[in-house]
């Protein structure tokens, strides 16, 4: 156990401003610049204010993303924005020419932070997702094309979204059997769908045309809309996974809804806007539905802390009952 596992969330939001606040510090920003909290999820977001500017400071959690694997996911971001396959983050150098700061405070672990110029945008609404979702599938189909072809650097390290890395022997989001409100008759039928998953990901394969890097959390959440432009943001799950895996984050916490089948095929019509998706691949969309949904109980059961696990927590999964009959009946 660590000295922070022991704090109350308030003694931790507490460092983690000290930490916030010796960032700024870093980086050539106007007098009197002041950060404040917007998001904590894996890692704690900031909105940076001074002199009429503002940024987005991000700082890493502890032990999850090496400095080298942070250099990769901010590689590939600025070479999608380069290379004119979507619009990112603007990542900003601090003080000492560098675009990741390490802030070792005493009492408290090393932690790593970037700043990004501020980007414009609203996120889609939830009233009316049709439009967005083929927007969404042609941004996604750009990015995985600009991956296919995109020279990585030497010690490029992301994390790999696999089978093992989900449910497997590695579980980046913990386990889905620490979920919310799990018992007995969930547990087993959670265990069937996911015998299932591994069974049909394994005669899916992992074959280039199926399989690399992508976003891995292209929810409606990390996607702005700026006028005409759409602005891809958070690559901090970026890493090696199936590529229809990215249009099952699209329906992060919302796959449940009725009109799923729909947002589905906007966003399979927006994909192939751009790229070629076969039927098969198509097809087999509702299993990476699934992967995703039951990946989201394991991250909501390990991160209880954060207002996200909060809002969703026992409902959650207790709708995701439903999904894992619904997909046994259509796949056994």
């Amino acid at each position: 156990m660590s000295a922070s596992d022991t704090l109350t969330h308030q003694q931790k939001l507490d460092q983690l401003q000290r930490v916030a606040d010796a960032a700024l510090k870093t980086y050539d920003l106007p007098a009197g610049a002041k950060a404040t909290m917007i998001n904590l999820s894996e890692n704690a977001t900031y909105r940076v204010d001074g002199g009429g500017g503002k940024w987005a400071l991000r700082v890493h959690r502890e032990g999850y993303h090496s400095k080298t694997a942070i250099g990769s996911e901010l590689a590939w971001l600025q070479a999608l924005r380069h290379d004119g396959a979507v619009t990112t983050p603007v990542p900003v150098k601090g003080k000492n020419g560098e675009i990741i700061q390490t802030l070792s405070l005493p009492g408290l672990a090393q932690r790593h932070a970037v700043l990004f110029d501020w980007e414009a945008g609203a996120e889609p609404s939830e009233a009316e997702l049709l439009g967005p979702f083929e927007v969404l599938g042609a941004a996604t189909a750009r990015m995985h094309q600009h991956a296919r072809q995109w020279r990585r650097p030497q010690n490029f390290e992301r994390m790999t979204w696999d089978f093992d890395g989900a449910f497997g022997k590695v579980q980046h989001w913990g386990s889905w059997r620490d979920g919310m409100g799990l018992d007995a008759e969930k547990t087993k039928l959670f265990q069937r769908t996911v015998d299932l998953m591994e069974k049909r990901l394994a005669a899916f394969g992992k074959g280039p045309e199926r399989y690399g890097l992508i976003h891995c959390d292209m929810r409606l959440a990390n996607l702005l809309i700026d006028g005409e432009e759409t602005k891809v943001i958070d690559f901090d799950d970026c890493g090696f996974s199936w590529y229809l895996y990215d249009g099952a984050t699209a329906l992060s916490f919302i796959e449940h809804r009725p009109d799923v089948p729909e947002l589905i095929a906007a966003w399979v019509k927006g994909y192939r806007s751009v790229l070629p998706l076969s039927a098969e691949d198509e097809q087999e969309i509702p299993t990476f539905v699934m992967y995703r949904r039951l990946l989201l109980v394991a991250w909501i059961g390990s991160h209880a802390e954060t207002d996200l696990a909060k809002s969703m927590g026992v409902p959650y999964t207790r709708d995701t009952v439903a999904l894992c009959e619904d997909y046994l009946r259509r796949y056994s």
